[in-house]
């Protein structure tokens, strides 16, 4: 009797939760991948080689880290120059500048 109460809750706490959060339909509808954006530690999931998800970028504007971001802002979002001088830019593809 006990294990079914327990996964009777379990299962209303799931409903509700999935009934709250926005569908993923929505959420990609409105929102796009920005890969070179995200300070050190401030990314989004899939980070790419040396980062397992969200949080793990090790350096500012990773190249391979990505933050969602409004669709078509991606490259307008202002950034710092690179070291060089080079201007640095956010992109809807992985990028292979400031590795980690």
């Amino acid at each position: 009797m006990k294990n079914s109460l327990k996964i009777l809750a379990l299962s209303g706490a799931v409903a509700v939760a999935v009934s709250t959060a926005p569908s993923a339909e929505a959420k990609s509808s409105k929102m796009e991948k920005c890969y070179g954006v995200a300070k050190a530690g401030k990314n989004q999931c899939e980070a790419g080689p040396g980062t397992a998800c969200a949080g793990t970028s090790k350096v500012d504007y990773q190249g391979n880290a990505w933050s969602l971001v409004p669709k078509g802002k991606c490259a307008k979002i202002k950034l710092p120059a690179q070291a060089d001088g080079t201007p640095r830019r956010g992109s809807l593809t992985p990028l292979k500048r400031d590795p980690a």
